[in-house]
């Protein structure tokens, strides 16, 4: 048997309590000498951004800042990224909060160079190699959530405004020149973020874990990052000034961002038309999905997870590991189902059209179509 594959892992990362003190350092290690720093409105005026922009200004780096940022970034907040780069003479982006501060930063100091448009850098074959490389500014990722890994990634999830659809949008310098992991930054997170963060991390680990691809290193990865996840999820949402909890979900969100490079799979197959259309949280319908994507699931991953049960210490098998992922949703007050999200009548044929368009189908281990996938969006209805 022939085995070929393309794999990645190159990300410097700065990890532990107190390291955001090293963000000025961090930005001369990427070559920053002028950076904005990129966030979502949430985060503009609280403590923990106001003091990394008061580091960067005692550094002399300025304290620009940029956060007309939605909770699912669209190209309209893209847009509105790029002039402020380009009108403050920016050499760099500082990307800063969750998913949506993350993805958004990374892009504007993609995007900042090229002359084409965005949509035309989908991740679709090879058309990331339109971009021109050497005018991509280079990228600081702090994370403030634990869930999304999108320091880790080389992608960003972007929202067409127009068409309600989400569209990844890749390039291999999408990758962060240095990431900040400091956990003192997620104390803050309410326990509704921490429970659908988590969740999302969670999602990561157990759809790379049971994709059909061939990535040893990421399958590894997968199955350590649900350990993590399965011990100090409940912690960190009881407590949310545990530190050590909060610290090793940090590295629970890099490692299962880090491992669906293997693939992910039908869970995000489904919450991201679902986001898209109806702006809920994508952690949060993550869990919502996965119960039922499981059961799809099982005749392909029955053994699989089996497997993983065994080393999370889950009695039982599947059933076992499929039982623990339904009290763990109802320890973290995660809705059953779709009405729980506010969702009162979802349009069924254009989240299972978008379901079936969207790049996560080609890693599920069971062929998505759109007889079983409309059977399986009703059973979350």
């Amino acid at each position: 048997m022939t085995i070929t594959a393309n794999w990645s892992y190159p990300t410097a990362i700065r990890f532990g309590a107190g390291r955001i003190a090293e963000i000025a350092d961090a930005c001369a290690a990427a070559g920053i000498k002028k950076p904005l720093l990129v966030t979502d409105r949430g985060l503009a005026e609280m403590e923990i951004t106001t003091r990394t922009l008061d580091l960067l200004e005692e550094a002399g780096l300025g304290r620009a800042i940029f956060a007309d940022v939605d909770p699912n970034p669209n190209e309209k907040n893209a847009a509105a990224g790029v002039r402020a780069f380009k009108d403050g003479g920016h050499d760099g982006v500082i990307a800063f909060g969750g998913g949506s501060g993350l993805d958004l930063g990374k892009l504007v100091a993609f995007l900042a160079g090229q002359t084409r448009p965005l949509w035309d850098f989908e991740d679709i074959g090879d058309w990331w190699t339109r971009a021109d490389a050497d005018a991509i500014a280079p990228i600081v990722a702090v994370p403030t959530t634990a869930g999304t890994g999108s320091e880790v990634g080389r992608a960003s999830v972007i929202t067409n405004s127009q068409t309600a659809q989400k569209k990844i949008i890749f390039h291999p310098k999408f990758l962060p020149s240095v990431v900040i992991c400091d956990p003192e930054l997620t104390v803050g997170m309410p326990q509704v973020i921490t429970a659908g963060t988590g969740l999302d991390a969670f999602a990561h680990c157990v759809e790379a874990f049971c994709s059909p691809h061939y990535h040893p290193m990421s399958q590894g990865m997968a199955l350590e990052g649900m350990r993590l996840v399965k011990d100090y999820l409940p912690r960190a949402y009881a407590d949310g000034t545990d530190l050590e909890a909060r610290a090793h979900m940090m590295s629970a969100a890099a490692m299962g961002a880090t491992a669906f490079q293997k693939g992910l799979g039908a869970i995000h197959a489904l919450s991201h038309p679902i986001g898209a259309i109806y702006h809920t949280h994508h952690g949060t319908t993550n869990a919502v999905c996965m119960p039922a994507v499981l059961q799809f699931n099982k005749p392909a991953v029955e053994h699989v997870l089996g497997r993983a049960a065994d080393y999370l210490g889950i009695e039982g098998g599947f059933d076992g590991f499929c039982g623990y992922v339904d009290g763990l949703n109802a320890q973290l007050g995660i809705p059953k189902n779709l009405r729980g999200l506010g969702i009162e009548t979802p349009d069924i044929d254009r989240i299972v059209e978008g379901a079936l368009s969207d790049p996560s189908t080609g890693g599920n281990p069971v062929k998505m179509t759109a007889q079983n996938t409309r059977a399986l969006l009703l059973e979350i209805v």
